[in-house]
C-alpha cells in the first residue's frame, strides 16, 4: 500500500472518531441549574428509595430499641460460637478502654485518658437492658466514639453478649448456678485485677499438707 493509501486510511479511522463523545452533557459536582427549580444540579434521592442492602426491616437488629426505648433481649440466640466472636470483637474494640474484664482500667485510661470509663460491674450498667449497649457501640457516648463502621450489628449484639457474660463472671454466686450442677471449684481470688495490657493475677492457696499450710 502506498504512503497516500496509508495517510487516506488514516484520515477515514480519524473521521469516526468525534470528540462530542467525550465531552457529554454533564453538570459539574454543585453547578447550578436553570433545568430545575431550585437550580441545583445535584439532586435528593427519590422518596422512600433505599440502596441496595440497607432495607433493615428489623428494626431491633439494627437500632436495639423498642420505639424510644431500649429492648432487654437478644435477636437471635446466643451461643458458645456467638460469645467467642463477642469476646474476640470485644478484645480488639472494647477492652483497651474498658479492660479485658469491663472495670474501666484498659491501658488507654491507664496511660492519660482523662476520661476514664465506668465499669461494667456498677449497679447502673448491670440493670442496663441489652439495647443500650448496643445503641452505645451504634452511636457512641460521651467522649466514646461509635464503632457502627468497625463493626456490623450482628458483631455489636455478640459484643453486647459478651459485656453480659463479664458482668456475671464478676458477680456469679453458688445461687446462679442450674440445680443438678456442681460447681467444680471455689472462684479464683485475684491478687491485681490487671488491666487491658496485663492479665489478672490469681492468689494460688497452698495445697493441704504442704509446708506453707503448717503454722509457724
Amino acid at each position: 500500500m502506498s504512503n497516500l493509501g496509508l495517510l487516506l486510511l488514516a484520515l477515514l479511522i480519524l473521521a469516526g472518531c468525534r470528540q462530542d463523545m467525550h465531552d457529554q452533557p454533564r453538570f459539574k459536582p454543585f453547578a447550578r441549574s436553570d433545568f430545575y427549580t431550585d437550580l441545583r444540579s445535584a439532586r435528593p434521592p427519590v422518596e422512600g428509595a433505599i440502596a441496595r442492602g440497607q432495607l433493615r426491616e428489623d428494626t431491633y437488629l439494627y437500632t436495639g430499641k423498642l420505639g424510644e426505648n431500649p429492648g432487654d433481649y437478644m435477636p437471635f440466640p446466643v451461643t458458645a460460637e456467638l460469645l467467642a466472636r463477642g469476646q474476640q470483637r470485644y478484645d480488639i474494640y472494647c477492652a483497651p478502654c474498658h479492660s479485658r474484664i469491663g472495670d474501666g482500667n484498659g491501658v488507654i485510661p491507664a496511660r492519660g485518658f482523662p476520661r476514664k470509663p465506668p465499669s461494667y460491674h456498677i449497679e447502673r450498667l448491670r440493670k442496663a437492658p441489652l439495647g443500650y449497649f448496643f445503641d452505645v457501640i451504634t452511636n457512641g457516648f460521651g467522649s466514646m466514639p461509635d464503632y457502627a463502621s468497625q463493626t456490623t450489628p450482628q458483631d455489636r449484639w455478640a459484643i453486647v453478649a459478651y459485656i453480659r457474660a463479664l458482668q456475671l463472671s464478676q458477680a456469679a454466686t453458688a445461687a446462679d448456678v442450674p440445680a443438678g450442677q456442681k460447681v467444680p471449684s471455689d472462684p479464683p481470688h485475684f491478687g491485681e485485677l490487671g488491666s487491658g495490657a496485663t492479665l489478672p493475677v490469681v492468689e494460688t492457696k497452698p495445697a493441704p499438707g504442704s509446708p506453707e499450710e503448717e503454722p509457724k
